[in-house]
C-alpha cells in the first residue's frame, strides 16, 4: 500500500470498526425497557442488518460513480444541490462523527470504571481521544495499519466471545426466541418497536464509512462497493449473534436501562473476576471504533473546505498528506461533547440527523439512474434495484416518523442543527 492510499482490507476494516462501536454493547438495555419478546428484539437486529445491507448496496453504486472522498456531502451535492450536500457535511463535521467518537469514548470509560472503580471515566475517554488523534493526525499509513490490526483483533475476540458464551452460559429460565403472546403487541401495538429500531439503526451506522474516504482508497470503483458490502455483512451476522447471546445469558431485569451490557453479560457468563477481564477487553475493542471515526470523519470537513473558501483552512495537510487541521477540529468537538453532554441525549440527536441524510442519499439512486441513462457498464449496479432502495426507504421512513413523534424535542434540535448550517453556507459562498 502506498503512503497515500488505503487498500481493500483496510477499507473493510474501517467499515467494520465504524459499525461495531457503542451501539451493540449499550443499546439493548434501552430496548428491553419496553419490549418483552426475545423474538421481537432479534427481529429488530435482523431488520437493522437488512436496512444496512440495502443502504450499502445503493451506496456502492453511487460511490462507484462519484469517487471523491466526502460521503453524503459529495453525493448529495451532485444528486440534488450543493446546499443539500453542505448541510449533510455540516452535520457530519459538527456532530456526525465527533458525537459517536464521544459516545464510544464515554462507553469505554464506563467499562474501564466497572473494572477499576477508582478511575474516572471522563479521564479515560479524553486520554483515548487525544492518543488516537495524534496517531491519525500524523501519518495515514501508520493510522491505516493501526486501524486494520485493531479491527482484526476486535472481530476475533467477538467471535470467541460468542462461541464461548453459548458454550458456557446458563440459559435464562424460559428464554425463547420464538414468537409468543407479547410478540405481536411488541411489534405492532405501540411505538416501542420503531423507537428501538431507531437505536438499532444507530448501532448499524457506519456501514457507509468507506464512502467518506473513497478518494483515498485504491481502485475506488471496485473497492468501495465491495468493502461496504462485505463489512456490513460481517457486522450484521455478529450483531444478531451477540444480542442473542446477551438475551440467552442474562435476565432482562439485569439489563433494563443499563449501558454496560457487555460487562453485565460477561459477568453472568464467566463469573465476576473473568467478567471483569472480559469487560476490560470489550472496552479496548471500542478503541478500534474511535480510531475508524477519527480517520474517516475529517475527510468530510476537508472536502467541504475544497469547495467553500471560508473553510479552506480544513484542507491544510501535513507532509504525509493528512488533513491534520480537520482531524484536530473533529477531536476538539468530541472533547467538548465528552465534557458537557449526556450519553442518551447525544445518541438521540445524531440518530435522527444521520438517518435523515442517509435517507436522502439512498433516494438519490433514482435521480442517479435518470441522470446516467447511458450508464458506464464498468460501474457497480445495485443488486435488487428498485426493491433494495425502496425497502431501505420504507424502514428509514418508519424510523424517522416515530423518532420525530416520540422524541420530538431531540428531533427538532437535530433539525435546528441542520438549518444552522444554512447561514454558514451562504456567508461562505458570498465571500467566495
Amino acid at each position: 500500500m502506498s503512503a497515500s492510499k488505503i487498500n481493500f482490507n483496510t477499507a473493510v476494516a474501517i467499515v467494520v470498526a465504524n459499525m461495531i462501536g457503542t451501539g451493540v454493547f449499550t443499546s439493548l438495555g434501552f430496548q428491553v425497557l419496553d419490549i418483552q419478546s426475545a423474538f421481537a428484539i432479534i427481529l429488530l437486529w435482523v431488520l437493522g442488518g437488512i436496512m444496512a445491507l440495502c443502504g450499502a448496496l445503493v451506496y456502492g453504486e453511487i460511490g462507484s460513480v462519484y469517487t471523491q472522498s466526502g460521503g453524503e456531502y459529495n453525493y448529495l451535492s451532485k444528486l440534488y444541490h450543493p446546499v443539500v450536500g453542505f448541510l449533510s457535511g455540516w452535520v457530519s463535521s459538527t456532530v456526525g462523527f465527533a458525537a459517536p467518537v464521544a459516545l464510544a469514548s464515554m462507553a469505554l470509560g464506563h467499562y474501564v470504571t466497572g473494572v477499576f472503580p477508582n478511575v474516572q471515566p471522563t479521564v479515560v475517554a479524553l486520554f483515548v481521544v487525544v492518543l488516537i488523534t495524534v496517531i491519525h493526525a500524523t501519518n495515514i499509513k501508520t493510522g491505516a495499519a493501526f486501524q486494520r490490526y485493531a479491527t482484526y483483533i476486535k472481530i476475533v475476540f467477538i467471535v470467541l466471545f460468542i462461541i464461548g458464551g453459548f458454550i458456557l452460559a446458563k440459559p435464562v429460565p424460559d428464554i425463547s426466541f420464538l414468537p409468543n403472546g407479547h410478540t405481536f403487541t411488541d411489534i405492532f401495538g405501540s411505538a416501542a418497536f420503531a423507537v428501538s429500531l431507531f437505536w438499532v439503526s444507530y448501532s448499524y451506522s457506519g456501514w457507509n464509512a468507506a464512502a467518506y474516504i473513497s478518494g483515498e482508497i485504491e481502485n475506488p470503483q471496485k473497492n468501495v462497493p465491495k468493502s461496504l458490502l462485505i463489512g456490513t455483512l460481517i457486522v450484521s451476522v455478529l450483531y444478531v449473534l451477540l444480542n442473542a447471546l446477551f438475551l440467552y445469558s442474562t435476565p432482562t431485569t439485569d439489563l433494563k436501562g443499563q449501558i454496560e451490557i457487555g460487562h453485565i453479560s460477561a459477568t453472568h457468563i464467566f463469573g465476576t473476576n473473568a467478567g471483569k477481564t472480559m469487560s476490560l477487553i470489550i472496552s479496548l475493542l471500542l478503541v478500534s471504533s474511535i480510531s475508524a471515526m477519527i480517520l474517516a470523519g475529517p475527510r468530510v470537513v476537508a472536502s467541504i473546505g475544497n469547495d467553500v473558501q471560508a473553510l479552506r483552512l480544513f484542507t491544510k495537510k501535513n507532509k504525509n498528506e493528512v488533513p491534520y487541521v480537520a482531524v484536530l477540529f473533529q477531536s476538539f468537538v468530541s472533547i467538548v461533547l465528552i465534557l458537557t453532554a449526556k450519553f442518551n441525549e447525544v445518541l438521540e440527536l445524531i440518530g435522527f440527523t444521520l438517518t435523515l441524510f442517509t435517507t436522502l442519499t439512498v433516494f438519490g439512486i433514482f435521480i442517479l439512474r435518470k441522470k446516467q441513462r447511458v450508464a458506464n457498464e464498468t460501474t457497480y449496479k445495485t443488486w435488487g434495484y428498485p426493491i433494495t432502495p425502496i425497502l431501505f426507504l420504507l424502514i428509514n421512513g418508519w424510523i424517522l416518523y416515530y423518532g420525530f413523534s416520540s422524541k420530538m424535542q431531540m428531533a427538532l434540535l437535530g433539525l435546528a442543527l441542520v438549518l444552522a448550517g444554512l447561514p454558514v453556507y451562504f456567508i461562505g459562498k458570498k465571500k467566495q
